[in-house]
């Protein structure tokens, strides 16, 4: 007869094919990091410039002029 397949057998098999969720996170964290400030950075600058054109043209101006 053939053997019991167990719970701890399938989860050995499985983290073997897969690669832990820790291992992957470990291994990759400098690189998931740095896209996330990239990221940041980029929604800031985008933020900053769409907010000086909203500037410029909600501004008025106002001319004064001697009579």
């Amino acid at each position: 007869m053939a053997e019991k397949i167990t719970p701890e057998d399938l989860e050995e098999e499985l983290r073997r094919t897969a690669g832990g969720p820790l291992k992957s996170l470990d291994e990759h964290r400098t690189s998931l990091l740095a896209g996330a400030v990239m990221l940041g950075v980029a929604v800031v600058a985008v933020a900053y410039f769409l907010g000086r054109r909203v500037g410029r043209i909600a501004s008025t101006t106002v001319e004064i002029r001697r009579l």
